[in-house]
């Protein structure tokens, strides 16, 4: 039998089950007889074809529950895609952290994250025993070549191609190797359920923002990828209010102040003011800059545990 004898059995095969004009529910493996399903209640029930070609019933609750999967699925495809021409960074200025905190409130509060989680910590750091103390924003660190993704058995962490490191909770099983082998300490898991659970309940995943998130998986800063899809600023480089923070493109050769929303050069920025990346020694990569806290308009008095300006 050709190919067009091979179609034209199979029309005649779907018009003797009455699904002459089938429609294909995306991701749901059936087709939908005719291009419309019945209104009405509960109970409500159409013909479909399985992806064996075999006819079965199923009810109206069934096929909108197929469409909401389908949804999560396109955000979870598109989040896997990093955007095109970016290699995003971010340069922190320590000697302008005055330990406002805002970053992090901000990043709590977008990740649905309980007060003792954090995708971003402020330190406060003594590198010797003569030197000043200094505060510290520290991130995942976005390595170009991530220990976490090379251990992780499902490919829920995976790097994209703007540099982005990112985990798909609806694919993580808890196993938490990603966490040993960071070395940065820039992951968490989730031991308990979030915060503000049923307010999410209904709300389809992002993987670009890791919400909702989801008790027993892993999570960690996501240089706020769903802000930079719209051409954003990260939610904690908006933040903040002192100007320790600079976000922008590598390729670009160009970063963007969150505070004053000047635009300078990036490659002048870090060889004007020594900069450097934390562990270079371990070949992460990291995408994270770090200006050396001088000039410091804050320095932290340890002992008496307050600041003091200077």
């Amino acid at each position: 039998m050709d190919f067009n004898e091979q179609n034209k059995s199979r029309r005649k095969f779907l018009r003797n089950l009455g699904l002459a004009a089938p429609a294909v529910i995306a991701g749901s493996g059936v087709i939908l007889e005719g291009c419309s399903s019945p209104e009405g209640g509960s109970g409500a029930k159409v013909k479909v074809l399985t992806a064996d070609h075999k006819l079965v019933e199923v009810e109206v609750a069934g096929i909108a529950a197929n469409k909401e999967s389908a949804d999560k699925s396109y955000l979870t495809k598109r989040g896997r895609k990093g955007l095109e021409g970016k290699k995003f960074v971010l340069v922190v200025d320590l000697g302008k952290c005055k330990n406002a905190r805002k970053c992090m409130d901000k990043c709590q509060a977008v990740h649905q994250l309980r007060p003792d989680q954090h995708h971003l910590n402020v330190l406060l750091m003594k590198d010797s025993e003569h030197t000043s103390p200094y505060f510290m924003p520290k991130h995942c660190q976005h390595c170009d070549n991530p220990p976490c993704v090379k251990v992780c058995p499902v490919d829920a962490t995976f790097k994209r191609s703007d540099g982005i490191v990112l985990i798909d909770n609806e694919r993580c099983i808890g196993c938490r190797f990603c966490i040993a082998a960071c070395p940065y300490t820039a992951r968490s898991f989730n031991w308990y359920e979030p915060i503000d659970a049923e307010k999410y309940k209904d709300v389809p995943y992002d993987i670009e923002k890791n919400v909702p998130q989801k008790k027993g998986t892993v999570t960690k800063c996501t240089f706020s990828a769903d802000c930079l899809r719209e051409d954003k600023l990260p939610y904690c480089v908006s933040a903040c209010p002192n100007g320790v923070y600079y976000f922008g493109n590598l390729y670009e050769n160009a970063v963007t102040n969150g505070t004053t929303g000047e635009t300078v050069s990036l490659s002048d920025l870090l060889a004007e003011n020594s900069a450097y990346r934390l562990m270079e020694d371990l070949g992460t990569a990291p995408s994270v800059y770090y200006l050396p806290p001088k000039n410091r308009a804050l320095i932290p008095d340890i002992e008496n545990d307050n600041s003091k300006k200077i």
